[in-house]
């Protein structure tokens, strides 16, 4: 099963550097989709339509996926997917961090979205680092007709930098069940949806350990709800540092808000990169010889 999974890593994400995008099939039971839907249902219903132009007047959309379905997990840990994405990001950061877990509907008359890159959501240099991995899953049947996510091929890395695509969008139609993988490089939108159909699917991103996240996940998921989780989930959703002692609390890993028993007082432990540790080393180790 390691095998397969490293060999099917190795395809799809050579796949995705070449092309920007690529959709898995068959990624997941369509019952674990069906059952994720069913419970997503009454916050779909209950959730108001969106306003401006970019998140769509005719489109809904709510995060926390995590508080709202045990479901969303087998999405936000996919096994396959969370290693092409490291794969992807792993030469930017020390750790990824999950950036998003949102849920769609586009409704009957939405107009296609402006055509867009995620990594511009931060001002950093385009062309050479990738930001972010984003993840669509559909609910529902994704076809061109019902607003289906339109991506540019060959449109990522440095070919971000061109004035304008060299190639037609594709309309990503896939069944439930399927994921959309492109890179926050890639160009994308939402198609319109011309159908009586609503269209929902869920987007589920990944960014570097460094970046501030689009969703602010410690508050999406405090202490109380984050105790909950796997730890490894607790650290996907931000309770773990990024070396050099990013996004600590009182000098320590998050992660010690995630225990039982009184708040006490904290010591500052150092969480640096190896290369940040070998200089402090030397620099300790001249001023004991100095001494």
């Amino acid at each position: 099963m390691k095998n397969a999974t490293q060999s099917a890593q190795g395809y799809w994400t050579a796949v995705l550097r070449e092309q920007g995008y690529c959709i898995v099939p068959e990624a997941l039971p369509v019952a674990t989709i069906a059952a994720l839907d069913d419970e997503l249902s009454p916050r779909f219903d209950a959730t108001p339509f969106g306003q401006g132009g970019f998140y769509g007047e005719t489109t809904k959309r709510f995060g926390r996926l995590l508080a709202h379905s045990a479901h969303a997990a087998k999405l936000v840990q996919h096994a396959l997917i969370l290693s092409i994405v490291e794969d992807i990001l792993a030469p930017f950061c020390d750790r990824i961090q999950l950036n998003v877990a949102q849920a769609i509907a586009v409704h009957p008359g939405a107009p296609a979205q402006l055509p867009h890159r995620d990594q511009d959501m931060w001002r950093a240099p385009a062309g050479e680092t990738e930001y972010l991995v984003n993840v669509i899953w559909p609910l529902t049947e994704f076809r061109a007709e019902n607003g289906a996510t339109m991506v540019w091929p060959n449109t990522h890395g440095e070919r971000a930098l061109d004035p304008e695509p060299l190639s037609d969008p594709i309309a990503a139609a896939m069944e439930p069940g399927a994921a959309l993988i492109f890179l926050g490089s890639a160009l994308h939108g939402a198609g319109a949806n011309i159908t009586g159909e609503v269209r929902r699917g869920i987007v589920v991103g990944y960014s570097l350990g460094w970046l501030k996240p689009y969703e602010n996940q410690w508050l999406a998921y405090p202490p109380a709800i984050a105790r909950t989780f796997a730890p490894d989930l607790a650290a996907l959703v931000g309770y773990r540092q990024h070396r050099p002692n990013l996004g600590n609390f009182e000098g320590q890993c998050p992660s010690v808000l995630l225990r039982d028993g009184p708040e006490r007082s904290l010591g500052a432990i150092d969480a640096l990169r190896p290369d940040q540790q070998a200089m402090l080393d030397a620099f300790l180790l001249d001023q004991r010889r100095a001494a």
